[in-house]
């Protein structure tokens, strides 16, 4: 049995498919490959199908994150089954989840600047009309909070 994961933005461009890249490597790292299975998609179909966009694939590809096989999709209502955690990268990507969610799967719906241990936000910022750093800040923040996701994830599985 596997644990599944899903990172939520609104287009399924930019810090998803970042977080899902970094942790698909943190997943290997620590032998996980195996027990968790980890997705991405967002809250608005304007980008489906599409690769992440080009600023975020060069700059994880700077730090070692491959996410050319990655492509936009909007989050299903079958998502909010099959998935043991779901978390968005900001509030309001979090309020449209919850606004799908049945009371059980909100159990399930979080923010994923939850697990960081060195960032206090609450929210990964969006770097879509930023300036290129942008993209670099979502990459601390999402190696920040991946890091703490896989250690409270090793916990859940009996890996430690």
């Amino acid at each position: 049995m596997s644990f599944r994961v899903l990172l939520v933005c609104m287009g399924n461009i930019c810090r998803s498919p970042t977080a899902e890249g970094v942790i698909r490597k943190y997943i290997k790292n620590n032998g996980l490959v195996d027990a968790v299975e980890v997705d991405s998609a967002g809250t608005h179909g304007y980008h489906v199908g599409e690769a992440p966009d080009s600023r975020t694939q060069r700059a994880a590809s700077a730090r070692g994150y491959n996410l050319t096989q990655l492509r936009a999709r909007k989050v299903a209502r079958q998502d909010l089954d099959y998935f043991d955690l779901i978390l968005a990268m900001d509030k309001s990507n979090l309020d449209n989840l919850w606004r799908m969610a049945t009371p059980e799967q909100k159990e399930r719906i979080k923010l994923f600047m939850d697990y960081a241990k060195n960032f206090d936000d609450d929210e990964v910022p969006d770097p879509y009309y930023g300036l290129g750093h942008g993209f670099d800040l979502v990459l601390d923040m999402v190696e920040d909070a991946a890091q703490g996701l896989i250690e409270e994830i090793k916990q859940k599985i009996g890996r430690t």
